[in-house]
């Protein structure tokens, strides 16, 4: 050993040096994802490995053995294991969005199971990898050798795909870490056609198209803004949040259905968190955990106790386990040809794809016109030689050698070294006319694909055309619609007023607890006396309860029996078809066991925000509210501007009572209360003085034996002012019902028995409804215990004196009754 040429280093310096390229060897070699492709290097070689083996879409499966053998010997020298690894990883649909690879056999499950051995699995490409390798041999990409110099392997791929997005990349690096989620191919393509057709274009631009990740496990993601700082950024928090609801059994026992988790999220381990929260008393009121998923989807039910608050369960299994987590977004990828890791924006990672698309079509259009000139070149010397055809043949046949043949046709015609070879080679056969024919006319596309070519390459734009058209092409093949859903308030807030038109709408509450939102288009106006149309399809021994008509944007106060308030958006209320039964109420509100809601109050703007009605007092300055038993009470309505989710105090109730109406008053109005027996009572707002919301009320009618309120009406001081005629609706619950002019009430105090409203007789029954008519109120709506509905015009129903019984509105079946009716 010559000693004169080692050299003494700091052992520093040389730990520093040498972690640097060791650290570095890792992030570009495996940890990181081009920019350009979106593949680390074990997916780019598997990838081109199984390509290299003519293993497409439409082949035969291979044994995934075999692809890793390929893979190992030929491209990628580490362990095979972790080739296999990332070879299933791209055939799992719950962990990519869009898989590469199309497997066959175990290939591992969401509840984190493990693939078979690679001796059992089968694969093949998918028609998206496809995709990825689509010209590859037409020299649009670089090439270097393989870890041993005996082959060529590309250095990224074409990528027609923005597979980076598409389908994301998770990696840890040394000192660094990569988290990109998937997302959906259609609004990747609409994104970079916007970015394409307007280069400036920011990452708000953007996300008008890309509205964030679509996990393949669907779930929902929150609050825009958050999204935006982190595309914007590069890095960021986003919420991603599994889907479940709550449901209602055959007996009336509560469950939650988990049918969605949130991305990368086991779901064996997520209810082992539950069973363990249960065990530990950290998780109240469940009485059951069931794994139902098969191949039709994810199903997970999580059985409730009787007494159990559903909604307070359903947040608490958010707080605590998987089923909300945070995705946390670091678009770091490798750029300047997969040299240098960067940080991204979402418009820079875009803008790093159109531009690996820009050179792939550049130099596949190169190759492609190189290919056009050579063969129009071969084609020139053909059609001039069948020109020449006689002084061809006799130039060939006076020539000694096929050498000497070559020779002497380049030197009489001119022709190059390759037209004198294809002139040589052709046959007889090409002598005939159509033979000719077809020379001259695959002649003259080449010179025209040539034009096209040469017109690529001069404009840039055409360039990006080609890349348009591409992008057009594969949305229309792939695209689909998204899996996870956005939300984008922040969570707990679910407020979408800029995503929900403002119009009419029908809320329908049922006795048993289920609430719906519908069109009020869903029905048509009959005359008076029909038997209607199905309304709602409901379950035994439920009644339909309550009709309300409001706007979608109005805020909904839910006021209980046992005189607790609730509040939430009428647009949150699902949507429902006619015939539809809707969600339990228990979805949207955290209702004791044995509560039930028996009033609603829209009111059109938040009541933080109220606003003064032409310079005049506030329109809604109280609610007021009144029980079963003739108890009314007077709250200001700013005592509910703050209404917790989990509900307020509205009354205190006596035993044996419950809240049954609430209405929003001005504190000018006037009050009229109708019993089941056709008793009335008409006195003035003000006889009742304003209480907290823990006061139990005043008496306002005195009742008389088994008789109980069936309806307290405002009667608004606005309308009174402009002497519009005002009439009491009563309808009975045999299908009875009358106008009668409110002229005929007199004003009392209240306290009194009052008068009589309706003549009640067995042939009437009972009154159901009593409502106080506005003048822009047209139609009525009714429906009866078992849910048949009627809509007529209020036009159609006779105006009677007090003490009658009223005109038929409705035909019910025997045993129906009527439930309820609302004015619209």
């Amino acid at each position: 050993m010559d000693l004169g040429s080692v050299k003494p280093r700091e052992i520093t310096e040389e730990l520093k040096d040498s972690y640097l390229d060791y650290a570095m060897s890792v992030i570009v070699g495996r940890a990181l994802p081009d920019v350009r492709d979106g593949l680390k290097p074990v997916h780019r070689r598997i990838l081109y490995a199984m390509w290299d083996m003519g293993l497409r879409s439409s082949s035969k499966l291979r044994k995934s053995a075999l692809v890793v053998g390929e893979t190992l010997g030929k491209y990628h020298p580490h362990g095979d294991m972790a080739v296999y690894d990332s070879l299933v990883r791209m055939a799992q649909d719950f962990s990519m969005r869009y898989p590469l690879i199309q497997g066959q056999g175990n290939f591992g499950s969401i509840d984190g199971d493990a693939a078979a051995a690679m001796r059992y699995t089968e694969c093949r490409l998918t028609p998206l990898a496809e995709e990825m390798l689509t010209d590859i041999d037409k020299e649009t990409v670089n090439w270097i050798d393989n870890y041993d110099g005996t082959r060529q392997e590309p250095t990224v791929l074409p990528g027609k795909l923005p597979q980076l997005l598409m389908n994301g990349s998770l990696g840890i690096a040394v000192g660094m870490a990569t988290s990109i989620p998937p997302h959906n191919l259609t609004e990747l393509v609409d994104g970079l056609v916007h970015l394409i057709d307007h280069p400036k274009a920011t990452t708000e631009d953007l996300l008008k198209f890309i509205k964030g990740p679509d996990f393949p496990t669907g779930g929902a993601i929150y609050d825009r803004s958050a999204v935006s700082q982190a595309y914007s950024t590069g890095k960021g928090g986003i919420i991603n949040r599994g889907i479940a609801k709550v449901e209602e059994t055959k007996k009336g026992n509560f469950y939650i259905l988990i049918t969605e988790i949130p991305y990368q999220v086991n779901k064996a381990t997520l209810l082992e968190k539950i069973a363990e929260l249960v065990k530990e008393k950290k998780l109240e009121g469940v009485r059951d955990i069931r794994d139902e998923s098969s191949r039709e989807g994810l199903r997970v039910i999580i059985e409730l106790k009787s007494e159990a608050y559903p909604q307070k369960i359903l947040n608490r299994l958010y707080k605590l386990t998987d089923l909300q987590r945070t995705f946390h977004l670091n678009l770091l990828a490798l750029v300047d040809g997969g040299l240098q890791p960067q940080v991204l924006s979402l418009k820079d990672i875009l803008a790093q794809y159109i531009e690996h698309r820009k050179e792939v079509v550049t130099r596949r259009t190169q190759f492609d016109l190189a290919r056009a000139r050579e063969r129009a070149h071969i084609l020139e010397g053909l059609k001039k030689a069948l020109d020449h055809i006689d002084a061809i043949i006799s130039t060939i046949k006076k020539s000694a050698t096929k050498e000497d043949a070559h020779k002497n046709l380049c030197a009489r015609f001119k022709f190059s070294d390759a037209q004198t070879a294809a002139i040589l080679e052709m046959r007889l056969q090409t002598l005939a006319g159509l033979e000719r024919q077809k020379i001259e006319d695959e002649l003259r596309e080449k010179i025209k694909l040539i034009k096209e070519l040469e017109a690529i390459l001069k404009d840039t734009r055409k360039v990006l055309e080609v890349i348009q058209k591409e992008l057009a092409a594969i949305k229309e093949k792939y695209g689909d619609e998204r899996k996870t859903k956005v939300f984008v308030s922040p969570v707990g807030e679910f407020k979408e007023e800029d995503l929900v038109p403002q119009e009419e709408c029908i809320i329908m509450l049922t006795q048993g607890g289920y609430i719906k939102r519908m069109n009020p288009k869903n029905y048509k106006a009959q005359k008076r006396g029909g038997k209607g149309m199905i309304g709602i399809t409901t379950r035994e021994e439920d009644d339909v309860k309550y009709l309300a008509c409001v706007t979608t944007h109005d805020n909904l106060l839910f006021f209980t029996n046992t005189g607790r308030v609730f509040q939430t958006k009428a647009y949150e209320i699902g949507e429902g078809s006619r015939v539809a039964r809707g969600q339990a109420i228990v979805n949207f509100l955290q209702l004791a066991p044995g509560e039930r809601v028996t009033a609603l109050v829209p009111t059109q703007e938040s009541l933080k925000n109220m606003k003064k009605n032409n310079g005049d007092a506030l329109e809604d300055n109280f609610l007021v509210m009144a029980t079963k038993n003739g108890i009314i009470k007077k709250t200001e309505i700013n005592d509910f501007a703050n209404v917790r989710r989990s509900g307020l105090i509205a009354i205190t109730l006596k035993k044996g009572d419950e809240l049954r109406w609430a209405k929003a008053t001005s504190g000018q109005d006037e009050m009229i209360l109708v019993t089941t027996k056709g008793q009335s009572i008409h006195f003035k707002e003000k006889d009742v003085r304003p209480m907290g919301r823990s006061a139990s009320g005043v008496r306002g009618i005195l009742l008389k034996r088994d008789d109980e309120l069936v309806g307290m009406e405002v009667i608004g001081a606005k309308w009174k002012s402009q002497n519009a005629k005002m009439e009491l609706l009563v309808v009975t619950e045999n299908g009875y019902g009358k106008k009668t002019d409110l002229k005929q009430f007199k004003v009392q105090h209240r306290g009194g028995s009052g008068i009589k409203a309706a003549q009640v007789t067995s042939k009437t029954g009972k009154l159901v409804i009593a409502e106080i008519l506005e003048p822009d109120e047209q139609d009525l709506i009714a429906m009866s215990a078992k849910g048949q509905t009627i809509r007529t015009s209020l036009a159609s129903v006779s105006t009677l004196g007090r003490a009658t019984q009223g005109v038929r509105i409705m035909k019910l079946e025997p045993g129906d009754k009527v439930a309820s009716a609302a004015c619209i």
